[in-house]
């Protein structure tokens, strides 16, 4: 996704009770880019990612934006944009998943260092949803 980039934020202020920080938003940046995987999905199932993304909350609002592809096409691709949100960093939790993601799914190396060098608000209580994620991803193995 070119000229966006990636920050973390807390919307309307408030931390996030499921991931204790900041959560991921994308906003305008000439310049920079984010990397990211492309699902195709249903229409149908729209209104149930909406729901998953907070939009019926107010949190974030779907947009369509130009991505584009390692073979050099062009996707009009929907992605979500975080509303009244104050800057804030993410969990180590959060930044976790998030770079765990970058990996298994083979975004670019430096684009991983990029992550892996984002700050975290370093919070070290639990994360039951993280918890539940390292707990299917043992089951998997």
């Amino acid at each position: 996704l070119q000229d966006f980039k990636l920050e973390f934020g807390l919307p309307q202020g408030r931390t996030s009770s499921v991931w204790h920080g900041g959560t991921a938003t994308i906003v305008e940046s000439p310049g920079d880019e984010v990397w990211g995987i492309v699902w195709k999905m249903n229409t149908s199932n729209l209104s149930s990612l909406d729901k998953q993304e907070g939009v019926d909350a107010g949190i974030y609002v779907p947009i369509e934006v130009n991505v584009h592809t390692q073979a050099g096409n062009v996707l009009t691709c929907r992605s979500y944009q975080m509303k009244d949100y104050v800057r804030g960093p993410p969990s180590p939790q959060y930044k976790k998943v998030i770079c765990m993601g970058a990996k298994q799914n083979g975004l670019p190396a430096d684009y991983q260092k990029k992550l892996e060098a984002i700050e975290t608000n370093n919070y070290a209580g639990p994360v039951p949803i993280m918890e539940e994620i390292e707990a299917a991803i043992k089951a998997k193995k």
